[in-house]
C-alpha cells in the first residue's frame, strides 16, 4: 500500500522517525481511515499453497468479518466468519489444495463487515491446475419466461435488468444467475422441487442479501443497479448425474445398516 504522505511531510505522530518508520506509520493511519481493508502475503499461488489473508477494520463494532472466496467460474469456494481483534485486525489462512481450488485463474477474496458499505476485496492468481475455457453454448428449449441452467428450465421474471445466463452449482446446492442490472429492480425465480428445494439463503455479488422474500420455492430478490450475480442457495439442487448419485447413496445406506447390525450382534452377551 502506498503512503499518503510526501517525503517532506512526515505524520506528526512520527516526528524524528526514519523515513521507513514514517511510511509504516502513515500506512497504519491510512488503514484506520478505510472502513475495512484486506490483503494477502502474495498475489500468485500454486494449487497446494496456503494463502495468508490479513485485514483491518477501522471501527470495531462487535461483528465478525465475513470472508467469501469466489472462483474464476463465479462459484463460491468457501465462506467463513472471522473474529475481529480489539485493535481491529483479523487474519486467516486458505488451503488451495481442495477440489474447489482446482481451476487456474483469478480468485476473489471478498470481506464484509456488518453492511455492504463496509466491504473490500483482494484478488489472487492460481496456476498449475485445470485451465478454464469458454463453455460451448447449447441450444435452449426453454420458453421466453424460463432460463436454462444446465439443461433445466427455471421460470423467472425480472424488472430493472436482464438475465444473461444461469448455472446449477451442485457443490454449493445453488442456482447461479448472471444479470445485467441497469436500474434497481427485482428478480423472481420459481424452480421446481426436482431442480432445487429447501431455499434458505441468497447472495448478491457474493454477499448475503436481506432484501429477499422466500415463499416455499418462490424467491423474489430486490437488487440494486449494477448487480451482476445472484446465487440462490438451498438444501438440494439436482445433481449432474442423478441416477449414479442415487445408486451411491443406496449402497452407502445398505452398508451402514449392515455394519450397524454386525456391531449390535458383536456386543450381545453370550450365555
Amino acid at each position: 500500500m502506498s503512503s499518503a504522505y510526501a517525503a517532506g511531510d512526515l505524520p506528526q505522530a512520527c516526528v524524528g522517525c526514519s523515513m521507513e518508520d514514517a511510511r509504516t506509520t502513515a500506512n497504519e493511519m491510512l488503514l484506520r481511515d478505510i472502513p475495512i481493508s484486506v490483503w494477502t502475503d502474495k498475489t500468485e499461488y500454486g494449487h497446494n499453497d496456503m494463502i495468508m489473508v490479513k485485514g483491518q477494520v477501522a471501527n470495531t463494532s462487535g461483528f465478525p468479518v465475513t470472508v467469501t472466496v469466489v472462483s474464476p467460474l463465479n462459484s463460491i469456494v468457501t465462506i467463513d466468519q472471522l473474529v475481529v481483534a480489539e485493535d481491529g485486525s483479523f487474519q486467516t489462512s486458505l488451503n488451495t489444495a481442495g477440489a474447489m481450488w482446482k481451476y487456474d485463474g483469478t480468485y476473489t477474496i471478498k470481506v464484509n463487515y456488518g453492511n455492504s458499505e463496509k466491504s473490500n476485496s483482494a484478488k489472487v492468481e492460481l496456476t498449475g491446475g485445470v485451465v478454464t475455457g469458454p463453455a460451448t453454448p447449447t441450444p435452449s428449449k426453454c420458453s421466453v419466461n424460463e432460463i436454462s441452467a444446465n439443461g433445466q428450465c427455471i421460470p423467472f421474471s425480472i424488472s430493472g435488468g436482464v438475465v444473461k445466463s444461469a448455472t446449477l452449482n451442485t457443490n454449493d446446492k445453488s442456482i447461479v444467475i448472471n444479470i445485467d442490472a441497469k436500474n434497481d429492480g427485482t428478480l423472481t425465480v420459481t424452480p421446481s422441487k426436482e431442480i432445487q428445494d429447501g431455499i434458505f439463503m441468497v447472495l448478491v455479488d457474493g454477499e448475503q442479501w436481506d432484501d429477499v422474500e422466500i415463499d416455499g420455492n418462490k424467491v423474489t430478490v430486490m437488487f440494486l443497479a449494477g448487480a451482476e450475480k445472484i446465487e440462490i442457495i438451498g438444501t438440494y439442487v439436482i445433481p449432474e448425474f442423478g441416477a449414479i448419485a442415487a445408486m451411491i447413496l443406496a449402497v452407502a445406506i445398505i452398508s451402514i445398516i449392515a455394519i450397524s447390525a454386525k456391531s449390535r450382534l458383536s456386543i450381545m452377551p453370550r450365555y
